[in-house]
């Protein structure tokens, strides 16, 4: 089977370091920011940054509705962090315009865990990852206050809901790209192999 293409959606975030952990992966990575780029990948990565900013910047770029689009379509993507904001179908507190690009039917609250100086490390039991918590890189993050019927819920820390997958849309709070540990990228180009 040939090596999926799986972009990350270069408008604002950690992109490099998702570039990195997707070809450790064994994904072709590249960069996304042009909405013909789309109809060359076979999946898609929505990187952490500012919720916020990523949702103005789709806009401008063009990029908002063809992602929509695509995401509908059934292209697998993957979140995490902002990117989860991005793909759930509301925000409880919302920046005035900020709008998502859908494609999990949860709820969150952005930066639940607490401003940038409450950030920190743990360790997450995610089902489906084999040996082991996965190291969780909260930074501003965001939680899962409820999901719909057909979401999967993959991970809790605290209590609180911080993965969780819905077909071929999978969303993490925490920052699996900033550990070098790169099992939910290995899950998530599983996922996109199983689509094609």
């Amino acid at each position: 089977m040939s090596t999926p293409v799986i972009g990350v959606l270069a408008l604002q975030g950690d992109v490099r370091e998702h570039l990195i952990a997707l070809a450790a992966a064994d994904a072709v990575a590249r960069p996304v920011r042009r909405p013909e780029e789309l109809a060359e990948i076979d999946g898609l990565v929505i990187p952490g940054g500012e919720s916020t900013t990523i949702s103005k910047l789709a806009d401008l770029f063009g990029m908002a509705e063809p992602l929509r689009e695509r995401i509908a379509a059934g292209l697998p993507v993957y979140g995490t962090c902002a990117g989860l904001i991005m793909l759930a179908e509301k925000i409880l507190d919302p920046r005035s315009g900020q709008e998502t690009f859908g494609g999990i039917d949860m709820i969150v609250r952005r930066n639940a865990f607490g401003r940038q100086n409450e950030s920190f490390e743990a360790g997450v039991t995610v089902a489906g990852i084999e040996d082991g918590p996965v190291e969780g890189v909260f930074i501003r993050a965001p939680w899962v206050e409820s999901v719909g019927a057909e979401v999967e819920i993959l991970a809790e820390h605290e209590g609180h809901i911080v993965a969780v997958r819905q077909g071929r849309v999978l969303a993490t709070s925490f920052h699996p790209e900033l550990t070098g540990d790169h099992r939910i990228h290995a899950l998530f180009v599983d996922m996109v192999r199983a689509a094609r």
